[in-house]
């Protein structure tokens, strides 16, 4: 053999060893599923019944309508809260939002925050690898853009750009947006798009390709103060009132830049393998009669600020190609805690243990597994500042009670049978109502044990005015 076909037969001994060291490697990779990508779309102010795919017989809204096609529609989604910070505690944390002190929306300056010492979903995804993202509205602090509290890039966010509260002047032009601490001065264009915009060049030219990725859009849309773009007000021409048309414009301003991000996916080729959960923050604001705030809660009671169905039902929409069977409706009940854990599930990793989770992974009841999901803990509401005096709140099976502020006096409803909370079973249901209430003072016990004490400081108000 000459000394060249002995070099050769060298490297292919070298090159099969190597083979057979890295098969069985490559044969666990191919084994493994691939980890999700995850879209958290959050509305604000959107109310259970404002989509055309929740029955509103004139706002349009085809992205969202498409998206419901796709996926599963879920009829009984809940908020954590009744307003929106509490809302979205939830959603980071998997916990109610009341164990983490974030009882109420948070006003500009309060000492309020969602504190460092909870653990989000994004510093979970990171820590497995994911790149992470966050635009939109923040609202978990009441220092925003500060070191004296915690901002998105503390919570698990590599990139950011946010507002604490609503785009401001309005969702036209607005002017108090941040870019990863620096402010951006005055934008041009419409706050949906604009958030969109920037969520798509995220994904296009800052994240690393090579990483799975969580990205939340927390749009200002339906929220006062509404500007809605006059090409999204024209499908509204025929409505006599102008307020009307901007809010009807204005969820359909949101459609669009849905839409946006949407198709974004598809050109970037990652739409298969992204888990796409879309909900919103509260139900809607005002009395739906006067004003730019004609949102509606369906045939629901209430509206934000509210703790019967109207203020914490919500909108519920969520696909993953491969999982969820397109065209699916489901009736059990889902939680905005319930988005954590059911991620983790979802990306393979484990939720936190050295804490109470009250949400639970739903994954069945996303994809029509039959059974219901075993919860340890009660679906449970509490809010400073309620429009009608209850307070408190606890759903238990089909049954739901609320207490005022001061625990003496409450209501029972049968979910099942009365969705529209028209009927107080309270006095013919003393043993249901027993049990319940005993339920509820408890959790309500644990959650003040538990969170940092702002809530003792806050007046009835939530020591804001009324409004926001």
């Amino acid at each position: 053999m000459s000394p060249g076909e002995l070099d050769a037969a060298l490297v292919r001994r070298h090159l099969l060893r190597l083979a057979l060291v890295l098969l069985p490697l490559f044969l666990v990779a191919a084994q493994e599923p691939r980890r999700p990508n995850v879209v958290l779309f959050l509305a604000d102010d959107l109310g259970y019944g404002d989509l055309a795919c929740y029955g509103h017989p004139e706002i349009r809204t085809p992205n969202l309508d498409a998206l419901a096609a796709q996926g599963v529609r879920l009829t009984q989604c809940y908020s954590a809260g009744a307003v929106c910070s509490p809302s979205r505690a939830a959603l980071l944390t998997g916990r109610t939002p009341y164990r983490t002190g974030v009882f109420t929306w948070i006003g500009v300056g309060s000492e309020v925050h969602l504190p460092a010492s909870e653990t989000t979903i994004a510093e979970l995804l990171k820590q497995a690898g994911y790149a992470t993202c966050h635009v939109g509205k923040w609202h978990l602090n009441g220092k925003f853009n500060s070191a004296e509290q915690p901002q998105p890039s503390d919570h698990g966010y590599d990139w950011w750009m946010a507002t604490q509260n609503n785009a401001a002047p309005s969702q036209k032009d607005p002017e108090n947006f941040v870019r990863n601490g620096k402010a951006l001065g005055k934008l041009e264009g419409w706050s949906a798009l604009l958030l969109v915009d920037e969520a798509v060049r995220w994904m296009r030219e800052e994240r690393d390709p090579a990483k799975p990725f969580f990205l939340s859009v927390w749009a200002h849309e339906p929220h006062l103060p509404i500007e809605s773009a006059p090409e999204f007000q024209e499908p509204y021409a025929q409505l006599a009132d102008p307020d009307v048309r901007q809010h009807h414009g204005n969820v359909t301003q949101l459609d669009h830049a849905f839409g946006m991000l949407m198709k974004a996916l598809d050109e970037l080729g990652v739409a298969e393998n992204t888990l796409v959960w879309f909900t919103s923050d509260n139900g809607p604001e005002g009395d739906g009669r006067k004003g730019r705030a004609r949102g509606s809660a369906g045939e629901l009671r209430g509206r934000k600020y509210s703790l019967h169905e109207g203020g914490i039902r919500m909108p519920g929409i969520v696909r993953w190609p491969g999982h969820i069977s397109a065209g699916r409706v489901d009736d059990r009940p889902v939680i905005g805690s319930d988005f954590l854990p059911t991620v983790c599930a979802a990306a393979g990793i484990e939720p936190p243990k050295d804490r109470v989770l009250d949400g639970v992974d739903v994954t069945c009841i996303l994809t029509g597994a039959p059974g219901d999901v075993e919860r340890k803990n009660a679906l449970f509401w509490r809010l400073a500042q309620s429009s009608d005096d209850m307070g408190l709140a606890l759903r238990q099976g089909d049954w739901k009670i609320l207490a005022n502020e001061e625990l003496d006096y409450f209501r029972l409803y049968d979910l099942k049978n009365d969705p529209k909370e028209s009927w107080n079973r309270a006095p013919d249901q003393p043993e249901i109502l027993a049990d319940l209430r005993t339920r509820l003072l408890a959790v309500n016990v644990q959650v003040e044990a538990e969170a940092p004490d702002w809530w003792k400081r806050l007046s009835p108000n939530g020591g804001m005015p009324p409004g926001r």
